[in-house]
């Protein structure tokens, strides 16, 4: 058994159509433990909360041009690296920070402010009541690797930053 149904919804949204259907279906035909691979040309946020509900996590990596793969793997999945080496070579964070409680763009600030006090290759987690979609380029921006994804139970997105260097 594949580990993932690939999905490219690019041509379906090129075209201008709806590739709701078209997910929704190849979820259908996942065998127990399978994940999904989409493809698309924007990052499928709305999507995101969708599948939380049906029991996926997620992981996301932006292509050239703008383009996203994600995966969606069941709850309890072992996840993969994003922008880093797995997570078993990531050591323990030396900051742990609670943001859930915090609106935004304190999360972001507290985060960053946060990054800027470790040094090369130390790690931190921050906890946060949703996806920080507008502090992964900050990230990226200055080099830095991250992972994350909501909670099995889904109440909280967990994020984690290797620091550059």
């Amino acid at each position: 058994m594949k580990e993932f149904i690939d999905v490219d919804v690019r041509p379906i949204l090129r075209a201008g159509g709806e590739p709701f259907s078209t997910i929704m279906a190849a979820l259908a035909s996942l065998q127990p433990g399978q994940g999904l691979r989409l493809f698309a040309t924007f990052k499928p946020i709305p999507l995101f909360g969708v599948m939380a509900d049906k029991g996926f996590v997620h992981e996301e990596t932006e292509l050239q041009d703008g383009e996203w793969e994600v995966l969606f793997r069941p709850i309890g999945a072992p996840a993969r690296a994003q922008s880093a080496p797995s997570v078993d070579e990531w050591p323990d964070p030396i900051v742990r920070l609670d943001n859930r409680d915090l609106d935004p763009p304190e999360p972001m600030v507290r985060i960053l402010a946060a990054v800027e006090t470790l040094s090369p290759g130390q790690i931190m987690s921050a906890q946060l009541r949703r996806e920080p979609v507008f502090l992964f380029p900050e990230l990226e921006k200055r080099g830095h690797s991250w992972r994350g994804g909501f909670t099995p139970d889904g109440t909280a997105y967990e994020l984690t930053v290797r620091i550059a260097g």
